[in-house]
């Protein structure tokens, strides 16, 4: 850990943020293994997904930005409350205006504009890449807020390794149905892994925009939970349930909440 330290918070944005692309990768190369797929399997890793989400909004992001407001003598609601719904209606703004389309959907389900208009692997890599946006922000912000020193770099690998789990899943919904649909095994991995590009991405903005506005930190920790939080309740929950396997669903989702709860709390 401490050699990884010695980078520059851009360096271990792009370094991170790449581990998590990777892990999608890894979910979206389980179509050379299958066409077919469990369904239970999958729904039990999106909840897992889900709770990995949530566990991560509160206890690497808005935690953190609680604090760093109370240290700056600010009231900690003002920021985590202001930067949380704003993060939950970019995403729903976003949501609006980017057309896409989740998996297990026909074509005329599609969202966005002019959704229609659009080939199906273009939709539903756009819908993983609309899931991935927040996630790479999180990460950046939160390299931002070490190098400010109000957090600790542990909270930062907690929070990439639990956003690389939960990418798995992620890279499995977008290569399998592709598959199933008739595409190669090497198109559909190329989709699948092609939605996770936009995290190192988004890492690296987070980082530089909290160099730039660094009395904005706590905001900008509370706008990617907000975010997150958002894809979560609209997109990851619901399509994990809607095959009938809600229990399992919800079962796999406080796993993935108490697995990240337990990391951060043993080494945070």
């Amino acid at each position: 850990m401490d050699t990884f330290i010695t980078f520059t918070p851009l360096e271990q944005a792009l370094l991170i943020g790449t581990f998590t692309w990777l892990m999608t990768a890894f979910g979206a190369s389980f179509v050379f293994a299958s066409k077919d797929f469990n369904q239970r399997v999958m729904d039990a890793m999106l909840g897992f997904a889900g709770g990995v989400m949530i566990a991560a909004s509160f206890w690497s992001l808005l935690k953190p930005a609680a604090a760093m407001a109370d240290e700056a003598g600010t009231s900690a609601w003002i920021p985590t409350a202001t930067g949380f719904i704003l993060g939950g209606f970019f995403l729903w703004a976003v949501d609006k205006l980017l057309p896409h389309l989740h998996p297990n959907m026909g074509l005329a389900q599609a969202e966005g504009i002019q959704s229609h208009k659009k080939k199906r692997s273009t939709l539903l890599v756009l819908a993983i890449t609309l899931h991935n946006i927040p996630e790479g922000l999180a990460i950046g912000v939160s390299i931002g807020a070490v190098s400010l020193g109000g957090a600790e770099f542990a909270s930062v690998l907690i929070l990439a390794v639990g956003l690389g789990l939960q990418n798995i899943p992620e890279g499995f919904a977008v290569s399998m149905p592709l598959r199933r649909e008739g595409l190669s095994r090497r198109r559909s991995f190329m989709y699948g892994q092609l939605s996770g590009l936009v995290e190192p991405v988004a890492a690296v903005v987070g980082v530089l925009a909290v160099g730039l506005f660094q009395p904005l930190l706590p905001y900008a920790l509370s706008f990617a939970a907000g975010a997150m939080i958002f894809v979560v309740v609209e997109e990851v929950v619901p399509a994990a349930h809607e095959e009938g396997n809600g229990d399992l669903a919800s079962a796999f989702l406080i796993i993935g909440f108490t697995l990240m709860m337990v990391l951060d709390i043993m080494l945070g």
